[in-house]
């Protein structure tokens, strides 16, 4: 008698890190591709910074002081910036609504099924949100030239220094989607996690240095201004944009903004990205 042996050959198992990647591209370019179909999405989500520009440059400028200027001129150089991050930190709250409309569907049950890693939804969410963020950020500054913003107006820049701090918006806006997705985990609806967003971005966006002068602001909340991590990108913006407003302050973010800003955000996104996929695998155990 001969022995026949079945040798079975098992797939060698996947990495994890490259499932990772890909998962999180897959979903990302299903989000771009709903985002896409639903062009009122993008629409609305650019009407709101072009507001902002119009309404600051024509409302406020002239009656701002910066440093010693009232210059409306100055003004408008001095605020762009802060528009730049006000517009890539208020779509949290539209990440936030967005993972709280896939709980509310059971969209998120459904891709718990699939043998995907558990990351990757909310991963690919937020990537997804970030390209919307850029196409948002090249429209607002084409707006911002058309209304007289410029580059290198109080000093010397390059094309390598711009692009340097649209990168820096871009990961601040990165960084906060990842609290916008804690928040849409969190909550039961896409109404209160769009509520729940707002609350806690109006006064990081507007204690901060991206409409005024912390220069006038009373002491203690000059302080907490200058340590806002939103301020920190809006600092480094305006020292590679070489617009006016750059800060004298001693406080560390003012003196060393570039830096505090990466800090600040890659902080961010490890501390909400692991609270964030916490919580996803809690909901979806």
């Amino acid at each position: 008698m001969s022995a026949v042996t079945d040798t079975v050959r098992v797939a060698p198992a996947a990495n994890p890190v490259s499932q990772s990647i890909r998962d999180s591209m897959v979903v990302a370019k299903r989000n771009l591709i709903r985002m896409s179909r639903i062009p009122e999405m993008i629409i609305y989500g650019l009407i709101q910074p072009i507001m902002f520009v119009v309404l600051f440059t024509y409302v406020f400028g002239g009656s701002m002081q910066i440093g010693s200027s009232t210059s409306a001129v100055d003004y408008k150089n001095f605020l762009m910036a802060g528009i730049f991050a006000q517009t890539v930190t208020f779509a949290t709250a539209s990440s936030g609504a967005g993972i709280a409309d896939d709980m509310h569907k059971g969209l998120i049950d459904r891709f718990r099924s699939l043998p995907m890693a558990r990351g990757a939804v909310l991963t690919g969410r937020t990537l997804a949100d970030s390209a919307q963020t850029a196409l948002t950020l090249v429209v607002l500054a084409v707006v911002a030239l058309l209304v007289g913003w410029r580059v290198g107006s109080d000093g010397d820049t390059n094309a390598g220094k711009v692009l340097g701090a649209f990168g820096l918006l871009l990961l601040l806006g990165y960084a906060f989607t990842w609290i916008g997705a804690l928040i849409g985990m969190s909550v039961r609806t896409p109404e209160a996690a769009t509520s729940s967003g707002l609350i806690w971005l109006f006064p990081v966006t507007f204690i901060s240095n991206a409409f005024v002068d912390t220069s006038h602001m009373t002491p203690w909340l000059r302080h907490i201004a200058e340590w806002n991590p939103f301020s920190a990108t809006v600092q480094a913006c305006r020292v590679l944009f070489a617009n006016p407003g750059q800060s004298s302050s001693g406080a560390w973010p003012m003196q060393h903004p570039v830096w505090a800003s990466l800090i600040y955000s890659i902080l961010i996104v490890v501390v909400f990205r692991t609270l964030a996929v916490r919580k996803y695998r809690s909901a979806t155990a």
